[in-house]
């Protein structure tokens, strides 16, 4: 698996498919305790990225996947991340990407946006009107604390938080770090992102179901020429509804 070093020091793990093509390639950052491969190639999204002769990326976020997992929080946060993407298309040496983030990634890609002109087309998608409201995912839905919580409890059952409790069983489902998870979860982003300064073309995706994504027309509105599209499925199931694949295919083509 491909890999590069961060300016900070730790290795981050990345994936490719297609071949190199005349259109930028397609950049993929995964949600909260995900990875490239569960977020993006076992819903079949890369394939028919490929399909559509697009070269794909799939990087694994800092604390997930095959990429370091250190434990200190001051390795954390979304901004962060997004300067692991800019770092990411200086390794790659490409001129441009399109960039979507899903959940926690779409934080990551807005932020990015925001701030790195090399960003041509964006989607955030698994994210609503909670972005303009506290700055990051949706944490009305279920407070950061209730996630870290989770995450360290020494057993499930001991879990108080009902939202919360999801997190952990995936956590355990795929054996991922829970410190490591638990070192993000403490650091979320939460303070306005300058939406204002996203030159890129923009699509909010969200699935009708999904609590942590409600009125994605009211993030789209807060970013100049922003569109917002919903499909079905909730927080989990979106991204395997066949249109959350097409809308990508068919954005990222115009």
């Amino acid at each position: 698996m491909p890999r590069f070093t961060t300016s900070d020091g730790l290795s981050i793990a990345y994936q490719a498919w297609g071949e190199d093509a005349a259109s930028p390639p397609v950049v993929l950052h995964h949600g909260f305790s995900a990875s490239g491969l569960i977020n993006w190639k076992a819903p079949g999204i890369v394939d028919a990225l490929v399909a559509a002769g697009r070269k794909v990326i799939a990087i694994d976020a800092r604390g997930h996947g095959a990429s370091d997992k250190p434990h200190d929080a001051a390795f954390y946060g979304e901004a962060r991340m997004a300067q692991d993407v800019s770092e990411l298309i200086d390794h790659l040496a490409v001129p441009t990407i399109d960039l979507a983030g899903y959940s926690m990634g779409a934080i990551v890609a807005l932020i990015c946006a925001s701030r790195e002109p090399r960003v041509r087309r964006l989607v955030a998608a698994g994210v609503g009107e909670g972005v303009v409201a506290t700055g990051g995912v949706d944490t009305r839905h279920v407070p950061s604390a209730a996630i870290v919580e989770a995450l360290l409890a020494d057993a499930p059952a001991t879990i108080s938080h009902p939202a919360a409790l999801p997190f952990r069983q995936f956590a355990d489902a795929i054996g991922a770090d829970r410190r490591a998870l638990a070192a993000q979860a403490s650091v979320v982003h939460a303070q306005p992102i300058p939406l204002d300064r996203i030159a890129a073309p923009t699509l909010i995706l969200a699935g009708d179901a999904d609590p942590l994504a409600v009125h994605p027309d009211r993030l789209a509105a807060a970013i100049a020429g922003a569109r917002a599209l919903v499909v079905r499925g909730d927080h989990r199931t979106a991204v395997g509804d066949p249109g959350f694949a097409a809308a990508l295919v068919t954005f990222f083509g115009d």
